[in-house]
């Protein structure tokens, strides 16, 4: 089983940058693929971002590509969001996410229902 912890979240202005973490208990946390989630009020959860159990694939949403960069440290059980140039719409609640059965190159699934173990949740507030 692995658990998971978010943190790095608060507010900032827009075009402002945050740093986003995601601590995992567990020696097993490699074996897992790996997504980033978000959660407006009053919006379904989102897909951000996604990185394979090697973290050597990436992939992510239109939505902030090109701004947000997701790696990870198996060593250190830790998932990184880098968020750059953030944007009032990227206001939400931010949730990693670890799904299991994918393999070591192979992208995690976009899809939240496939995810086996979620994080608190951190929430990012981008002021305009």
């Amino acid at each position: 089983q692995v658990q998971l912890v978010e943190s790095g979240g608060g507010l900032v202005q827009a075009g402002g940058s945050l740093r986003l973490s995601c601590a995992a208990s567990g020696r097993t946390f490699s074996m897992y693929g790996t997504g980033w989630f978000r959660q407006a009020p009053g919006k379904e959860r989102e897909f951000v971002s996604g990185i394979s159990r090697s973290g050597g694939s990436t992939y992510y949403a239109d939505a902030v590509k090109g701004r947000f960069t997701v790696s990870r440290d198996n060593a250190k059980l830790t998932v990184y969001l880098q968020m750059n140039s953030l944007k009032p719409e990227d206001t939400a609640v931010y949730y990693c996410a670890a799904s299991s059965g994918t393999s070591w190159a192979a992208l995690p699934p976009r899809g939240a229902n496939e995810y086996d173990y979620w994080g608190q949740g951190t929430q990012v507030t981008v002021s305009s």
